[in-house]
């Protein structure tokens, strides 16, 4: 498997915008806050500022979105948060990734996975912090192959889902 995290480029819109489509309805957003009328030049450059550290909204963090590129096919995404917020410290966590449904499988989220954590810990994360419902066992699967260990404090309420948080040394 020759799996590679890359940054987005000017000519992934179209399979960006299909992988958008495709996830929608397990209602997940593969890339983030890319709406339909969404200008491509204009988002790749906030994907740039938020990697920077700059000009980053007000709910968000410094990240790097990637995409994950298989003989020259976009198989899924992740993203690394270099920082946590509060909601992200309950909810969310450093990384975060997905396989898209036609790729799943196939050993690509542990490679996809591998790579965050190379890229987290040259934004400085020490520790990095993985959270995933409890009903998605093949996450789950992943997250624990890579070392992964459960975390037996969660900060809950009543209205988020039932979700594991794991710590990745």
């Amino acid at each position: 498997m020759h799996l590679r995290l890359r940054p987005l480029r000017p000519d992934d819109e179209p399979a960006v915008r299909a992988a958008q489509a495709a996830l929608a309805a397990e209602e997940f957003e593969f890339a983030i806050d890319l709406g339909p009328d969404t200008d491509w030049a204009g988002y790749l450059a906030l994907l740039e500022r938020i990697h920077a550290g700059v000009d980053v909204p007000a709910d968000r963090v410094a990240a790097t979105f990637l995409v994950a590129e298989v003989a020259g096919e976009i198989v899924g995404r992740a993203s690394v948060r270099h920082v946590l917020n509060d909601w992200l410290l309950a909810h969310g966590g450093h990384i975060g990734y997905c396989v898209l449904p036609a790729h799943r499988g196939r050993g690509y989220a542990h490679e996809m996975l591998r790579q965050s954590l190379v890229i987290a810990r040259a934004h400085g994360v020490d520790a990095a912090l993985l959270t995933v419902d409890d009903g998605n066992a093949a996450s789950i699967a992943v997250i624990e192959r890579a070392g992964g260990r459960l975390d037996p404090v969660w900060p809950r309420s009543d209205d988020t889902p039932r979700r594991r948080r794991y710590w990745i040394a």
